[in-house]
């Protein structure tokens, strides 16, 4: 396989997939901008090597070209990060972007206009009717798959390379993410560097495990970690449910969660899973005590109890100090570490407590030699607001990404390169 190292872009012509989904504010100011930071080394070393580079993203979810969405907003931040006059497109397939891709000079970088301004990069249809019939949503679909091959080969037209270095988005067969790959032969096609270290990551993590291997899974519901769950069960030793589904595993087991978020039709399925880590022989810790309050509000009167003795009209919205210390021992003695989601409600400075002291320990076992990956959106918002990501092995920047790669799925993004 190709690697952007080994890889010489002297006068070629690079397509440069990214993920620059940064979020705004109301005036168009980006709030944070890490992970157009995260691509620059990949789009430095193209230009350095006296190679162009053609821009592909996405930002946000939009139905059609909106100025709300467009990556105009960006170019300046990127001009600026990148130290180049970085162009714009002001479409992705039409004349201006296939003229000023063709005009490139080395040393020179073009941003194209939002991907997803166009139904072909995800390959769904839009506009249908509510009361559409099946036939018409076939038919739809049908026609958007057909005019996707053409909006992808018009992408891979403009460049002599293709480089992916959006791991946020490798979990989705678009036409920019995965489809394109096909119009470049194996040597021409390749990871950029976050994508490689992404990657890396993500199979430390998962195949070379250094034991013991502990996960730390918080979120509020059951539902949308039973997948990840059933497969970390497979390859843990440890495995620490928190955050919101606490309360659902809590109920499960007979205890009093007063108005605490839980999954009422999850119940037996909390319980099945507990028996499977049994069997497993997989340690399942679970919250002794929380930190209550009598309203979803930061100002909210707090008190500690036993997780299973949480009163009518009060809702737990941190874990507690007991629950802190089972927690940290476990983490303090693995030696490998997978942090995906907070243990209460972060965002609110009352119920940081328990996020922060799960991070402390996960740094403490990194500096005793552990490999720590952190992933998905709040843990990485957690890493961020306690100023300890460098502290830590690995911070991914994919969600979905990574939570697809954990539950044991073949990323389309990584497949389009290497072939598995």
């Amino acid at each position: 396989m190709q690697t952007i190292d080994n890889f010489n872009f002297a006068g070629k012509k690079a397509f440069v997939r990214v993920d620059f989904n940064v979020p705004l504010d109301e005036n168009f100011n980006i709030t944070d901008d890490t992970r157009i930071r995260a691509a620059l080394p990949t789009l430095k070393k193209i230009l350095n090597d006296g190679g162009s580079v053609i821009i592909g993203s996405h930002l946000g979810r939009p139905k059609g070209p909106t100025d709300k969405f467009s990556l105009k907003h960006i170019l300046p931040r990127v001009s600026e990060l990148l130290g180049v006059d970085v162009q714009f497109a002001d479409d992705c397939v039409g004349e201006q972007a296939a003229e000023k891709s063709a005009a490139l000079k080395p040393g020179e970088a073009l941003l194209l206009e939002n991907l997803r301004f166009y139904a072909e990069e995800e390959g769904k249809p839009r506009g249908l009717a509510e009361d559409a019939t099946e036939e018409e949503k076939a038919a739809a679909k049908k026609a958007v798959k057909e005019s996707q091959k053409e909006f992808t080969k018009k992408l891979a037209s403009y460049a002599d390379v293709y480089v992916n270095d959006a791991f946020g988005t490798a979990h989705r067969a678009h036409a920019s993410t995965a489809l394109i790959a096909d119009y470049f032969d194996a040597d021409h096609k390749m990871f950029g560097y976050l994508m490689e270290k992404e990657v890396k990551a993500v199979e430390k993590v998962m195949t070379d495990i250094q034991r013991p291997f502990t996960a730390i899974m918080g979120g509020s519901k059951v539902s949308s970690k039973i997948d990840i769950i059933e497969n970390l069960l497979d390859k843990v030793d440890n495995l620490i449910i928190t955050g919101g589904m606490t309360y659902t595993f809590t109920k499960a087991l007979g205890g009093k969660i007063g108005n605490s978020i839980c999954e009422d039709d999850k119940l037996d399925l909390a319980l099945e899973l507990m028996q499977k880590a049994k069997d497993k022989g997989v340690n399942l810790v679970l919250a002794v005590d929380a930190k209550i309050a009598d309203a979803f509000s930061n100002d909210a009167n707090t008190k500690f109890v036993p997780v299973n003795e949480i009163p009518d009209g009060w809702e737990g919205l941190d874990i507690g100090p007991e629950t802190e210390k089972i927690y940290a021992d476990v983490i303090k003695n693995s030696k490998t570490i997978l942090w995906n989601g907070p243990t209460g409600v972060f965002e609110f400075d009352n119920f940081t407590h328990g996020s922060r002291s799960v991070g402390d320990a996960v740094v403490e076992a990194t500096k005793n030699g552990a490999f720590s990956l952190v992933g998905g959106g709040d843990s990485v918002a957690c890493v961020n607001k306690f100023g300890i990501a460098d502290k830590v092995s690995y911070v991914s920047t994919g969600g979905g990404a990574l939570l697809e790669a954990i539950e044991g799925k073949v990323l389309p993004g990584i497949k389009a390169i290497r072939g598995y």
